[in-house]
């Protein structure tokens, strides 16, 4: 959690992934799930997202959604996704085609809304861990700002081990606590899948969370199950 929050009994988790479609959105409905299951207070937080379709009450973005329906703690939509975009694309151009300048001040202070209601705040990133944001803004500095554990899912895929190691390194030149990471099998029956996991639990100083078998629909639910929690702070 921040340094500077006074508020200690409030935890929080950042998670990046090592690209875009690796299951972020999967972990940390997971996170969420297997806190509450633990009798605590739990709520996601998904400070940007591009790519919403038009609802009820305005723009509606399906990651968002699955979100506020694993925790257990009503939120204001404002808080729990302070920016939504329509456009499936970087979030930094659709900012900038809406008009729109994406303020770290504005996200922390929702970040910090969400704490005062929870005992447990999953932030989820968007992309990988340095998309842009806009003019000399990225995911990176975000994480940074809110000085959150990170949790890295890593999507098992040709390149991961380069993709996984970048991310790492770059987590710790911003001066974050890798907490742990996730092994996401994206890809069907790739070839020497257990020999990359086991390479990458020898190249990342974290725990090794859970590893995620493929399949065409993964449930949130079921993986909360799994999860080891006790390994992350």
């Amino acid at each position: 959690m921040p340094t500077h929050d006074p508020r200690p009994t409030t935890h929080g988790l950042f998670v990046t992934g090592t690209d875009t479609g690796v299951g972020k959105t999967l972990v940390a409905c997971a996170l969420l799930r297997a806190y509450a299951g633990r009798g605590l207070r739990a709520v996601g937080m998904k400070p940007v997202a591009a790519g919403a379709a038009p609802g009820a009450h305005g723009l509606r973005h399906e990651d968002v959604e699955s979100l506020v329906a694993a925790g257990n703690v009503m939120a204001p939509r404002e808080h729990v996704n302070p920016y939504c975009f329509a456009p499936p694309i970087a979030p930094h151009i659709a900012a900038r085609q809406a008009g729109v300048t994406i303020s770290f001040d504005r996200i922390e202070d929702s970040y910090r809304a969400l704490a005062a209601r929870a005992q447990v705040v999953v932030v989820e990133g968007v992309g990988g861990f340095c998309v842009p944001l806009g003019p000399g803004l990225d995911t990176a500095q975000l994480a940074a700002r809110l000085a959150l554990p990170v949790v890295l899912v890593v999507g098992v895929r040709l390149g991961c081990l380069n993709h996984a190691q970048l991310t790492a390194d770059a987590i710790a030149a911003r001066g974050l606590q890798l907490a742990g990471w996730v092994a996401n099998h994206i890809v069907p029956g790739m070839i020497a899948a257990d020999d990359n996991v086991r390479t990458l639990e020898a190249l990342i100083a974290a725990p090794l969370i859970v590893r995620i078998a493929h399949a065409v629909s993964p449930d949130p639910a079921a993986l909360a199950g799994v999860l080891k929690t006790g390994k992350l702070p």
